[in-house]
């Protein structure tokens, strides 16, 4: 007698099939990813005070019902939003970045990826939010400062490691450097949006200047890409 064993969640039973608590969990995750990707867009275009809930499930295909069971409030979903762009934008750009041991070619490799990575309007989410927000105590604005400073630290490491190897001259305050090299490469992204494959190349540019570098200093794998 052929005798079923109790499926361990997320394995298949013996008819091919998913237990059905994981099929929810499924269910529950691609729920939540559509309506991240939509409230996304949606912060990308409108910004925060004009997003509108009922849009964003209508775009994302689903009811309010559905939203609420994910997120508390427009607040919270926002405070998600953030984390998820900054989870993709760290698996996508920052994992490359972290991979390359040279201090110039990663700091040149995170512009080109970044402008890359916003090509796409749900990556500029935190370049509406950070207007919106300048100055203001609010929750979404600080966990977005969380965020950004994140990228300011990892730019300053980079810069200094980059300073000690000489390959970055000396000047400014590393800190100060890395404001202005985010400052360049996101000035760049946002006015040649739409203009690829210019906007990289553009952002790599911008932001070796920011550095000190002519584009003769840009490493030679960089400049192969071209």
């Amino acid at each position: 007698m052929h005798v079923l064993k109790r499926p361990v969640d997320g394995r298949e039973t013996s008819d091919g099939t998913r237990p059905p608590r994981r099929r929810q969990a499924d269910r529950s995750a691609r729920t939540r990813s559509a309506l991240l990707e939509s409230a996304a867009r949606g912060l990308s275009r409108h910004g925060y005070g004009n997003l509108v809930l009922e849009q964003v499930t209508r775009d994302a295909g689903y009811t309010r019902g559905a939203l609420y069971h994910q997120f508390k409030n427009k607040e919270d979903l926002a405070l998600a939003v953030i984390d998820w762009i900054d989870e993709t934008w760290r698996a996508e750009v920052g994992r490359l970045v972290e991979q390359e041991r040279d201090p110039v070619a990663a700091l040149i490799l995170l512009a080109r990826g970044h402008a890359v990575y916003c090509r796409r309007d749900v990556a500029r989410v935190a370049i509406a939010l950070k207007l919106e927000f300048s100055d203001q105590d609010h929750p979404v604005g600080r966990r977005l400062e969380q965020v950004s400073d994140g990228l300011v630290k990892r730019c300053t490491r980079l810069i200094k490691q980059g300073r000690s190897a000489g390959t970055i001259p000396t000047g400014p305050p590393a800190r100060a450097v890395a404001l202005a090299f985010i400052g360049a490469m996101e000035g760049a992204v946002i006015e040649l949006a739409g203009q690829a494959p210019h906007d990289e190349e553009l952002a790599a540019r911008a932001a070796a200047g920011a550095l000190g570098l002519s584009p003769d200093a840009i490493p030679m794998r960089e400049r192969r890409r071209r």
